[in-house]
């Protein structure tokens, strides 16, 4: 596969760029908390294959103070010790939005539930559309991982 970006998107629809930017700063300020909420963008960008978004997002983890070995188990979050009940809720509950929407079963929803108020789940929403937007973006457009962030 070729890594040479197709189109700058960004320059070419600024205004829509920094809209998506805006929601994404906004999910960054929720009642989510900004590690979950990156917690999420990265499994997201997992589960996507979109390498520029896994790297920014693991980047700004880390920055965070997560543990590098918690992260690398991200993707057998089920197995790993490392996360809390309410985080395994968001991150199941953002695997089977991502994966198939019409899939999201009513125990899924209820696990959801038990761990977040219905703003929260309202919330929790909006972040995974963000992410997923920025994932195809960066996907299709082949946007590169910078070597030098």
């Amino acid at each position: 596969m070729s890594h040479k970006v197709r189109l700058p998107y960004q320059k070419l629809a600024p205004t829509a760029f920094r809209k998506l930017l805006e929601l994404s700063n906004t999910m960054h300020e929720c009642s989510l908390g900004r590690r979950l909420v990156d917690l999420i963008f990265l499994r997201v960008s997992q589960i996507n294959g979109c390498g520029y978004c896994a790297d920014m997002h693991w980047r700004d983890l880390i920055a965070q103070g997560s543990d590098a070995r918690e992260l690398n188990t991200l993707n057998a979050w089920r197995e790993s010790p490392f996360f809390s009940e309410r985080e395994r809720a968001a991150l199941e509950w953002s695997e089977v939005i991502t994966a198939s929407p019409a899939a999201a079963s009513d125990e899924a929803y209820a696990a959801l539930k038990r761990q977040f108020s219905e703003p929260e789940i309202a919330e929790l929403g909006f972040a995974i559309a963000a992410i997923n937007a920025w994932n195809l973006l960066n996907i299709g457009f082949r946007n590169p991982i910078p070597l030098n962030p």
